[in-house]
């Protein structure tokens, strides 16, 4: 084994070009294969990505191939292994017009649920890691959340408003199970009476129901779904360590008989592959207690395109070249437009057209025919420290 500089993603261009070709996705493929990007099965297995490049802001990449010596069955396979990381603040701020709010946390960096279209993937580069196979398995644990949260809220001038949480990985992933760091934050929201809005694919949001329903019995809390696809095999090979269909079906079910509102996320919409499903998707979210439902086409920002590239000409061969043109239709003949109110929706007559789907879908089945409004008035402030240590 050894490694040669820098073949950053040319492999996955050719391979493009090779697809809409006469050699079509075989010879697209052969591309890919030969160029030793992709990792074994055998390292990979159960995990999303198949390949693990070097982030963008590395001096160098690294491209592994067999040199006779047959080294490369001596790698190991991937496991999650997670870091604690110790950041200043946890409250993060955006001014998106994309996006209903301008808050958000995350207790954790990376995901091992190991989505392959996830948007979220490019920001492991900023730790020098892969937005590939490195995100879904190198994670890092904010273990201090609750307690930087606290002290954010206690500050004079903090305004209120609904926390989103779930928004850049997923709050509820695997090692939540063990680190808890959600749970705290949930404790800190409550006590407070501060809005949470989130977003999740998993069943272990469950766990706190006992929270989230006092929360929402004041109007603080709601939860959104996202269910990508009622397909087992597909959601496998694309979202390979999320929950299937049916548990989150029966989570949104078990969270709505709970008192607590829920919305159910078409998203990703992936043309030729899971959009045929809207109408399914949303009937099912409905009659599992959705109040209310949205939906995001496809986003393929800077790693992910490759990723998912690779990853639909491994499972998908067949559909690439119909896939990817329609993609490209929607993002004015790029793989993704990051233009402030495109990127959520695209352009053009196919995301129209998957929008209007949408809309007469939803008012169909009675969704979002009132959006419910998180209250704000209730929110009591942290005391700070040197007033509590006052009481002494």
């Amino acid at each position: 084994m050894r490694f040669t500089e820098p073949v950053d993603m040319e492999p996955i261009i050719r391979a493009d070009v090779a697809a809409f070709a006469s050699g079509g996705s075989a010879m697209a493929n052969a591309v890919i294969d030969e160029s030793g990007m992709r990792v074994g099965f055998d390292r990979r297995r159960g995990r999303g990505s198949g390949i693990n490049p070097s982030g963008r802001f590395e001096p160098l990449t690294r491209h592994v191939f067999d040199d006779g010596w047959e080294t490369l069955e001596e790698l190991p396979p991937f496991k999650t292994e997670v870091q604690v990381e110790k950041p200043r603040t946890i409250i993060t701020r955006n001014d998106s017009p994309d996006i209903s709010f301008d808050r958000s946390i995350n207790p954790y960096r990376g995901c091992e649920h190991g989505c392959v279209y996830c948007f979220a993937r490019p920001t492991h580069s900023y730790m020098g890691l892969s937005a590939g196979l490195d995100f879904e398995s190198k994670l890092f644990a904010k273990p201090d959340a609750a307690k930087l949260l606290e002290r954010e809220l206690s500050k004079n001038g903090y305004e209120p408003r609904t926390i989103a949480i779930g928004t850049n990985t997923d709050p509820y992933q695997p090692i939540e199970k063990q680190w808890r760091i959600m749970r705290e934050v949930l404790e800190v929201l409550e006590a407070h009476n501060h809005p949470v809005g989130i977003v999740t694919k998993s069943a272990l949001v469950m766990r706190d129901i006992d929270i989230l329903s006092r929360m929402a019995e004041k109007g603080l809390a709601k939860v959104a779904l996202s269910v990508t696809t009622l397909d087992r095999k597909l959601a496998r090979t694309m979202e390979p360590r999320a929950a299937t269909p049916p548990r989150r079906l029966e989570t949104l079910r078990a969270l709505s008989e709970a008192g607590i509102p829920v919305s159910v996320m078409v998203g990703p919409v992936i043309p030729a592959l899971n959009d045929q499903e809207i109408e399914r998707i949303l009937e099912s979210g409905k009659t599992a207690g959705a109040t209310e439902a949205g939906y995001v086409i496809l986003r393929l920002p800077l790693e992910v395109s490759p990723i998912f590239k690779d990853w639909l000409l491994r499972h998908y061969p067949d559909r690439y070249r119909h896939v990817m043109s329609l993609v490209r239709s929607m993002r004015g003949g790029k793989d993704y437009d990051a233009e402030w109110g495109k990127r959520m929706r695209g352009s053009g007559p196919y995301a129209w057209q998957i929008g209007r789907r949408f809309e007469i879908a939803a008012k169909k089945l009675g969704l979002n025919v009132e959006r419910r409004k998180l209250r704000t008035d209730l929110f009591k402030a942290p005391k700070k420290e040197g007033e509590q240590l006052a009481l002494f």
